[in-house]
């Protein structure tokens, strides 16, 4: 199954000075297995977390690895209606968390993460969380 990877996880790897080896661990064997969905919106987050040009430069050569899944209309349609559908739950979320739950929805993908608001999203829209393996 595929795996749309949440900014936290890319953050939590990429750190210099104290990376996650188990992190490392599941991102790697995603990357190897292929099964890595790129969306835009988590790609523009994780790059603007380098101000640095030669980092910044680094990083988007190495992200251009993982070509952006196109977002399509319904699913900024989908987000808004699971929006709704959470916050009726009285569950507030970000546009960004839904269009990503929209997206994995859509195209049966699990979402890696470690934001605690996916997992009360899952109680209420049919998502899937990617269970990690290397803790």
């Amino acid at each position: 199954m595929k795996v749309i990877v949440d900014t936290v996880i890319w953050s939590l790897a990429l750190r210099r000075s104290t990376p996650e080896n188990n992190v490392i661990g599941d991102l790697t064997s995603l990357i190897e297995d292929q099964r890595i969905i790129m969306l835009g919106p988590i790609k523009q987050e994780v790059l603007s977390g380098y101000s640095d040009p030669n980092k910044f430069k680094k990083l988007k050569e190495k992200l251009s690895y993982f070509p952006n899944s196109t977002i399509l209309d319904i699913d900024y349609e989908q987000a808004a209606e699971f929006s709704n559908i959470c916050r009726r739950k009285g569950i507030q979320g970000s546009h960004i968390d839904f269009l990503i739950c929209a997206c994995a929805y859509r195209l049966n993908a699990q979402i890696f993460t470690r934001d605690k608001d996916f997992q009360h999203y899952s109680k209420h829209i049919p998502i899937q969380i990617y269970i990690e393996t290397n803790g």
